[in-house]
């Protein structure tokens, strides 16, 4: 069986489990219960992502209702398949809120969706706490709260990030090639790391588009093996960087660096032309991450669920981490309001930090976005590990060459 045809097994295996009911806590709260509305990419291009979202967020509310629940209440968390379009996530906002009646929101997975859901929840005064949102200046709606650490100017603090990464390397690069997807997030920063790039001194040597939604690859492969970059910034979502490296290794080529914006988490780590990607993180399982307040129980319960639905990773990742902290985030914001009101949750929000699995994350700055968390990690070994800043990586680990 190919590797795809795996992945696909394993997506199929986890989306049909998304409207089980969760477990009541042995002693659950007597209360009606508090209903929590969300949205996910079941299906579709983002699926292979999404399905990792829909596991944590399990994992949580269970974690949650063993804890008593909140405020006394049970949570349910009414899940919905938005199917990786944003539209449908629009409509399906919509829903929970007027037909099904929802007490709170958990934002969905990826920009364009998070955008939609945010119009709806800005239209009926909702908070919303989104996973990864990468657009921070299109974020206008006072009570959005971001889970995903990206600072509120991204397009030139996440690329230097790679790139001081990259010049601290045994063999910096000195050529670029800059090919992206146009999903918008990944377009924003991709459009931000050429202006770095040039400003650093990097030359250019390829920049090309695609349409979300692309399959074939192979011309863009092509024309990166005919431009011979140091670099490949890949501004890819999902399986859009698998494919593309697959269609490298049709024609026998594979660049010395590739990063990826927003990778699938386990697809590129089992992928052999995965092997020394470069990727974004805010927190990957190994020291001093698994330390942190929370994250032992969850690694634990996360494998053991990963593991059980024959996911393709089942170590916690950024992905998985940024899921997690959301729910960490709508915890705190209802217990420090001390109620369900919206308008007090996003009030106390924007005047409190959260101890969250990834740091203390603080809301009061452009768009409530605070410090940019991100850190670049490598694809070693089958894991993804973090290799910059030097702080957050493993002993004797450092950024690999092809």
């Amino acid at each position: 069986m190919t590797f795809f045809k795996r992945l696909l097994s394993a997506l199929v295996a986890a989306s049909t489990v998304a409207m089980v009911a969760l477990p009541a806590s042995a002693q659950a709260p007597s209360a009606a219960p508090v209903k929590v509305g969300s949205t996910l990419a079941l299906t579709g291009p983002l699926a292979s992502t999404a399905l990792t979202h829909k596991l944590v967020g399990e994992i949580y509310v269970e974690q949650l209702n063993a804890r008593g629940g909140l405020l006394g209440r049970k949570v349910e968390w009414l899940l919905k398949d938005d199917q990786s379009k944003p539209e449908l996530a629009r409509t399906l906002y919509e829903q929970l809120i007027t037909s099904d009646k929802v007490d709170l929101l958990m934002g969905p997975y990826a920009t364009g969706a998070i955008l939609s859901a945010m119009g709806v929840a800005e239209r009926y005064n909702k908070v919303l706490i989104h996973h990864t949102f990468g657009i921070p200046s299109l974020s206008k709606y006072d009570y959005a709260f971001p889970a995903w650490s990206i600072g509120s100017d991204p397009g030139t603090t996440v690329p230097n990030t790679v790139f001081d990464a990259l010049a601290a390397s045994p063999k910096p690069p000195k050529t670029i090639a800059i090919v992206t997807s146009k999903f918008p997030s990944i377009y924003f920063l991709s459009q931000g790391a050429r202006e770095v790039a040039k400003k650093r001194g990097l030359q250019e040597v390829l920049y090309l588009e695609w349409d979300f939604g692309n399959r074939d690859f192979g011309p863009i492969a092509a024309r990166i093996k005919d431009a011979k970059p140091d670099l490949v910034w890949m501004g890819d979502i999902a399986l859009e960087g698998n494919m593309l490296l697959d269609a490298m290794k049709k024609i026998d080529y594979m660049p010395p660096l590739h990063f990826h914006t927003y990778p699938a988490p386990g697809p590129m780590t089992q992928s052999p032309e995965g092997n020394r990607a470069l990727s974004l993180t805010i927190f990957e399982e190994h020291a001093p991450f698994i330390t942190y307040p929370g994250a032992a129980a969850f690694l634990k319960v996360f494998k053991e669920r990963a593991t059980k639905l024959a996911m393709p990773y089942t170590s916690v990742e950024v992905q998985a981490a940024a899921s997690y902290t959301a729910w960490q985030i709508l915890e705190a914001g209802v217990r420090g309001a001390n109620s369900f009101d919206d308008r007090k949750i996003g009030i106390w929000l924007k005047k409190n930090k959260v101890q969250t699995i990834h740091g203390n994350l603080r809301f009061d700055g452009i768009g409530n976005y605070g410090d940019d968390l991100m850190k670049v990690k490598q694809v070693q070994n089958g894991n993804w590990v973090v290799v910059w800043p030097k702080q957050f990586a493993p002993a004797n680990t450092k950024l690999l060459i092809q």
